[in-house]
């Protein structure tokens, strides 16, 4: 009985070792399960990683101002007082400094429109051989802008006269599309400054893809608007008057706005300079002319006070005067040292005023 009961013992106990020796090597066959969790080692190249929205880039310009902040206010007082003074001024102090900012803003953009060209062009639609027709439509075009209609904030496809007029809403869809990011940036951004903003707006230009010909001029433009939209006597702050170093694209968000805001001061203190100037002539002209009679005389010291160069064609066209009075008058101003000639040509002559 007990050699029997051993016997049963060990053929019970020798199926279950079998089993679990068959289940290891069932285990060993599934070659398809995950192994043992181990660390990855660190010489794996990164994966790929989120990009940043677009709006992310407010960030830099946000401590771009916060470091020049000093510099800020003095650009933006400098900007008001101009402001207030063609608030009080007479419209065609507007005219005469839009008209020599986008002169300069042409120069920087490499279309080299000079101001008598372009003051021929705008009162009566004259240009030499020598002028290219889409330089004088996009220094018009800035022209125009500079002087009013509506801001880029209110419908930036009529701002940029880039609607079809055969389909104007398809048209300003298609420019919304383009300019979708910058329009975003620049509604995230409402809590800088408006210099600060149009700073950032200038260099994203290009970045939103809004590029056309003469896209360097409309950016100048566009920023030079939004940079003045918290006056009500300045359409625009100057950015090309003290030169183009302000509009340079390169360096950091904080090397940027320290040159634009050095640029636009330069710019501001020769728009006060113009301004001063006129204004110092416009008086010294009523004085020497107070005896004249007629309305051409007062005509063609508005003239000459809004346009830069003046020639007789002009006066004429814009006076509505007679040619024989034009030219009487025109000689007798120049005679008395209030303009000056500055062709030194027999014919196509052009009168500046003598500051």
């Amino acid at each position: 009985m007990k050699m029997q009961a051993s016997t049963l013992t060990d053929d019970y106990d020798d199926p279950l070792i079998t089993i679990e020796e068959d289940e290891e090597a069932d285990e060993n066959d599934l070659w398809f399960l995950p192994g043992p969790l181990e660390e990855e080692p660190d010489d794996l190249p990164p994966g790929p990683r989120a990009e940043p929205p677009d709006t992310a880039v407010v960030h830099n310009w946000v401590k771009a101002e916060r470091l020049h902040a000093a510099r800020l206010a003095r650009v933006a007082g400098r900007l008001g007082a101009l402001d207030d003074r063609l608030l009080r001024g007479p419209e065609g102090w507007r005219h005469r400094l839009a008209l020599i900012e986008a002169a300069d803003l042409s120069w920087f953009a490499g279309d080299r429109v000079s101001s008598d060209r372009l003051a021929l062009w705008i009162s009566m639609r004259l240009s030499g051989a020598q002028d290219d027709p889409n330089a004088l439509a996009r220094v018009g075009w800035a022209v125009r802008r500079l002087t009013g209609g509506p801001g880029p904030k209110v419908d930036l496809a009529a701002f940029l006269d880039r609607r079809d007029p055969e389909n104007i809403e398809d048209s300003a869809e298609r420019l919304k599309d383009r300019a979708g990011g910058w329009l975003d940036v620049m509604t995230a951004a409402t809590d800088l400054h408006p210099i600060t903003r149009a700073c950032m707006g200038f260099h994203l230009w290009s970045l939103a893809g809004l590029g056309q010909h003469g896209d360097q001029i409309e950016a100048a433009v566009t920023a030079a608007r939004i940079a003045a939209s918290d006056g009500s006597g300045a359409m625009f702050a100057p950015l090309a008057m003290g030169g183009a170093g302000g509009l340079r694209v390169s360096g950091s968000p904080t090397e940027r706005l320290a040159r634009w805001l050095d640029g636009m001061n330069g710019a501001i203190l020769k728009a006060m300079r113009n301004l001063d100037g006129i204004e110092a002539w416009t008086a010294r002209a009523e004085n020497i002319m107070a005896h004249l009679s007629g309305r051409t005389p007062v005509a063609l010291r508005r003239v000459f006070a809004e346009w830069p160069l003046v020639s007789a064609p002009m006066a004429e066209a814009m006076t509505e005067a007679s040619r024989a009075a034009v030219q009487r008058n025109l000689a007798w101003m120049e005679a008395k040292d209030l303009i000056r000639e500055v062709t030194g040509q027999g014919r196509f002559r052009m009168w500046r005023i003598e500051i």
